[in-house]
């Protein structure tokens, strides 16, 4: 077993051991305009139906996008687009088209306006289902009414950002099926 020896940190570092999450890329759309902004502040909420929780503060251009249109899609990008995740991250959409910027490719989604992200791994269309907690907490519950996933690789190589410009990618899968009982699946 692992001795660690530890130090005190401050409380607003602990996103760096909770939050590697993947990285997406939050696709919305209103009144013509479209945007992509770039998320690491997610959480399954609900396998069925499967709700999304996600953090988008008031100050980000698609907060409003979101919230008027009441849906957008969440895109999977791989390592490979972490050029483009990174300038997403890094501009606003009220003053660029990012999918101009990122050479990224929309696609029409089936069950919502936003749009898909083509160069994304997957795709999830989602409408807000609970505006409750945007108020307070910049809060957004999110159910998804449409998923689309590419049939290989079985586990992309997805982004996790651990804050102050460093990202993880994620790497071996270890299998420990035989371990679980059923009733723990």
């Amino acid at each position: 077993m692992p001795d660690y020896r530890k130090k005190d940190l401050p409380v607003w570092e602990i996103r760096r051991f909770l939050e590697p999450g993947p990285v997406v890329l939050v696709s919305s759309a209103w009144k013509g305009r479209r945007n992509i902004m770039a998320m690491g502040w997610h959480t399954v909420m609900e396998f069925s139906p499967s709700r999304i929780g996600c953090f988008i503060t008031a100050a980000n251009h698609s907060y409003e996008m979101i919230r008027k249109s009441r849906e957008c899609v969440i895109n999977i990008p791989t390592a490979d687009l972490i050029s483009q995740v990174i300038r997403i991250g890094n501009t606003t959409g009220s003053e660029v088209d990012k999918f101009e910027l990122t050479g990224l490719t929309p696609q029409p989604a089936e069950k919502v306006d936003a749009p898909l992200i083509k160069e994304c791994y997957a795709n999830f269309e989602c409408k807000v289902t609970d505006t409750s907690l945007l108020k307070k907490y910049s809060f957004f519950i999110l159910e998804v009414v449409k998923a689309h996933a590419a049939t290989s690789p079985k586990y992309p190589r997805t982004l996790h950002y651990r804050g102050d410009g460093v990202f993880m990618i994620s790497g071996e899968n270890v299998n420990h099926r035989r371990k679980f009982r059923k009733e723990n699946l």
